[in-house]
């Protein structure tokens, strides 16, 4: 199976960096599905879930196809390789169902308040990563 060079980071750490058979990304219009020899594009990652598939040589927590939820980043694929930087990826077992609640309430809240522009964007930002995270961990639960 041909591959392709990935590099997954978030802010706090380095998720994944190796060979990958296929990843499907989160964009603002629906998922797109990368496989090798992809052109070169530069495109918004919005919060959402990612699954890659990657060789059974470089197995990663012992699963060759892994799916983890994403916040909003960036993706670029140049050259044969794809580097995704996004602000946090969580895998379903890393995510705390009640403390993610209490960060959606929250932020329901926030969106409720009068406040700038800039804070409203941030609330509206909390929200959408809160429920993406829910979502996923019942998807998962399942």
């Amino acid at each position: 199976m041909k591959t392709f060079d990935l590099r997954l980071l978030a802010s706090d750490r380095d998720f994944y960096e190796g060979p990958c058979e296929s990843i499907q990304v989160p964009l603002e219009d629906g998922l797109i599905g990368i496989l090798p020899n992809h052109e070169d594009m530069i495109c918004a990652v919005v919060p959402g879930e990612i699954i890659m598939k990657i060789p059974f040589s470089d197995a990663f927590f012992g699963e060759t196809e892994i799916e983890a939820v994403v916040t909003s980043g960036m993706m670029k694929i140049e050259s044969g390789s794809v580097l995704i930087l996004v602000d946090s990826v969580e895998l379903p077992e890393e995510i705390d169902e009640n403390r993610t609640r209490r960060a959606a309430e929250r932020a329901k809240e926030e969106l409720l308040q009068k406040q700038s522009i800039r804070e409203y964007k941030l609330a509206q930002n909390q929200l959408a990563r809160a429920m993406i995270r829910l979502k996923y961990k019942k998807h998962q639960a399942k």
